[in-house]
């Protein structure tokens, strides 16, 4: 199918990736489940390629996708700068157990220095 639904709605999957997604790059390390960390891996190395390129066009691409100014400002200068000489693998995702509630397998996805 080339994605997941996580039981949602279009529209509630869609925001609920693009809120994760700038979380990710604002904080640059959450904890997260599995299913969730490896469908936003491939956003946020999508939305790091997007910074690196630093064109008009891509800061518009990635305004539309991302949440917040504040996040696509530290995307196209801090995070840009920082994977310049990177090709992709930006993101980094670490096993720490499963959750209490229910048994969901947990991660903390970060990116990488």
């Amino acid at each position: 199918m080339g994605y997941r639904r996580f039981g949602l709605r279009s529209d509630h999957r869609n925001a609920m990736l693009r809120n994760t997604v700038t979380s990710l790059l604002d904080a640059e390390k959450i904890t997260i489940t599995e299913t969730k960390a490896k469908d936003i891996r491939r956003l946020a190395d999508q939305m790091i390629t997007l910074g690196k390129r630093g064109d008009l066009h891509s800061r518009r691409q990635a305004q539309a996708y991302l949440m917040s100014d504040d996040v696509v400002y530290k995307l196209f200068t801090r995070l840009a700068d920082r994977y310049s000489d990177r090709t992709g693998g930006y993101t980094r995702i670490i096993k720490t157990g499963f959750r209490k509630g229910d048994g969901a397998p947990m991660v903390i996805i970060e990116l990488v220095d």
